[in-house]
């Protein structure tokens, strides 16, 4: 069987003589959506990323009150959603926007009579409650932390890059819209040369990266 590497370079399509050779690389062409070597050619039709800035387990975040300089400042969000502060002990902060935090808080120290009009101020620090996933063949795959502004080869980065067998052309991307996903599929070299805009990923995401056909 003739194997269609054996035909198309990674730089600018080039056809070997032969009747097999042309069969196999028209073939190739007509698959939609591919180019040379088996890169998507076409944008990545995906919606922008939704960007979700509550608050979740395993979070970090930073509060800070006025006058109360000795007080920790980072706190981490228990499994359970909850968090031990100063003065009001156990609370839950799970699902809350870092504003929506800040007031809740305040409350409670108003309610508790520890302050009579506090300055408080969170600031989120690390979410490990938004993750992303990447599998197939990277070197360490499994499952990162999403930061502000987290793309594509930032993910692929964090599992360690691409194994000897990956295919960096043909990287299956799958997003949660609503109560389906869809699946595109992205090449990272198009993106490390500069022919594609690297890809911001959101919550939930999973980057899967196929073998080369030998």
């Amino acid at each position: 069987m003739v194997r269609l590497t054996e035909f198309w370079s990674a730089g600018p399509c080039r056809r070997h003589a032969g009747k097999s050779a042309f069969l196999a690389a028209a073939l190739f062409l007509a698959a939609p959506g591919l180019g040379c070597g088996g890169r998507p050619t076409s944008r990545v039709n995906l919606p922008p990323p939704v960007e979700s800035t509550t608050v979740g387990a395993g979070d970090v975040f930073e509060m800070t009150i006025v006058g109360e300089e000795k007080l920790p400042k980072e706190y981490r969000v228990a499994p359970d959603g909850t968090v031990d502060l100063p003065y009001i002990h156990r609370v839950t902060v799970a699902g809350l926007e870092p504003q929506q935090l800040t007031d809740s808080i305040r409350k409670k120290l108003m309610d508790g009579k520890v302050f009579t009009d506090p300055s408080v101020s969170i600031e989120v620090k690390e979410y490990n409650s938004k993750r992303v996933s990447v599998f197939g063949q990277v070197q360490r795959p499994g499952s990162f932390p999403l930061s502000p502004g987290f793309t594509l080869i930032q993910a692929l980065s964090q599992a360690g890059g691409f194994n000897a067998i990956a295919n960096h052309d043909r990287i299956n991307l799958t997003r949660k819209i609503g109560g389906s996903a869809r699946t595109v599929v992205v090449s990272a070299d198009a993106i490390t040369d500069g022919s594609q805009p690297d890809i911001p990923l959101q919550s939930g995401d999973t980057v899967y990266v196929t073998e080369r056909i030998f």
